[in-house]
């Protein structure tokens, strides 16, 4: 989880760095490449690593690099309630997005065969019985 926070920030730095406060990259160009590149980095292989996502202190990293992009997205003031530009931005809490990729992944690799059920508590399987999704793959 800390090497995928601190790769998301470098992520983030390096797309900052092609714009200033009077020039640069557009505030929807930003969006864009943090949708297309820095959520991507985060999201790869989240089946694996999700419930590292669940605790309040990994919520709170996910914040901050979302947050820090909202930032930069409205060019807001520091004081700015995150849930309010998240809102305004159309971005939503990370944590949710990657709990909701993890169960895609789920379940495209339950609909392709490859899904084990030798250990139905353990391992994978454990978040298929404790996310809900899809009730056909339960």
């Amino acid at each position: 989880m800390d090497v995928k926070m601190r790769k998301a920030h470098n992520l983030l730095w390096s797309c900052r760095r092609a714009s200033g406060a009077r020039w640069g990259l557009k505030p929807r160009v930003f969006h864009w490449l943090y949708i297309t590149i820095v959520q991507l980095t985060i999201f790869f292989a989240s089946l694996v690593w999700w419930p590292g996502c669940q605790t309040a202190s990994a919520k709170k990293r996910l914040s901050k690099v979302q947050r820090l992009t909202c930032l930069w997205i409205m060019g807001a003031i520091r004081t700015t309630p995150t849930g309010a530009m998240e809102a305004l931005t159309g971005l939503p809490p990370l944590d949710l997005v990657i709990q909701a990729e993890a169960r895609s992944a789920a379940y495209r690799l339950w609909s392709l065969g490859c899904w084990s059920y030798l250990h139905p508590n353990q391992g994978h399987m454990w978040f298929v019985q404790n996310v809900s999704g899809p009730q056909y793959m339960k």
